[in-house]
């Protein structure tokens, strides 16, 4: 049997996963209590988070530099830094500074198809980027689940979601609204 894939990422509507400018803020100042509640009942279920190395990094550098009630502590968060985690790299050493994480060496798609062969809980991705696109592209991703923030950012994107992904028909599984405002769709991708 085979553990089932999500790729779980944010997303401006012009498709940037994050700004390396202006003021925008967590969540591009969008995030409200329907958001976080939904986000917290995503990581309540046992599961194994899977990260590239350079999201891993960035996980563990928010995280220090925050203090508790900053956005990037929401309770969210906090419950995904109790799930165990895979970190696919070649760069990084053990012992991790994430209480149940394991690096593990490789071609990423060779790691995360034996995981899925592995695993007996769902298997989820947020972020890493390119980590996921390679993943998209050999068939592994059973879910994107994207979380469509309604800010255009332009000026500031940084990060283009799909930039350099191959091309792929994505079938609507689910879809909501929260807070009024903020979309989550979730696809089953298929290669074009």
């Amino acid at each position: 049997m085979s553990a089932t894939y999500t790729w779980d990422v944010f997303s401006s509507l012009d498709g940037f996963g994050s700004v390396s400018g202006g003021d925008w803020g967590g969540y591009w100042g969008k995030q409200g209590p329907e958001l976080l509640d939904h986000r917290l009942g995503l990581y309540d279920q046992p599961q194994r988070m899977v990260l590239g190395a350079n999201t891993f990094r960035a996980f563990v550098s928010m995280l220090s530099a925050s203090k508790e009630g900053d956005d990037v502590r929401d309770p969210w968060v906090t419950r995904m830094t109790h799930l165990p985690m895979t970190v696919v790299s070649s760069t990084l050493d053990e012992p991790l500074d994430w209480k149940d994480a394991t690096v593990v060496r490789g071609d990423a798609v060779d790691v995360v198809r034996r995981l899925k062969g592995e695993s007996d809980v769902p298997l989820r991705s947020h972020g890493s980027l390119s980590l996921n696109r390679a993943l998209m592209k050999a068939g592994l991703v059973d879910r994107v689940q994207v979380t469509l923030y309604p800010v255009v950012t332009g000026e500031n994107g940084d990060e283009p979601i799909f930039g350099g992904a191959a091309d792929f028909d994505l079938e609507l599984l689910e879809q909501r609204t929260l807070d009024g405002r903020t979309q989550e769709l979730t696809y089953r991708p298929t290669l074009h």
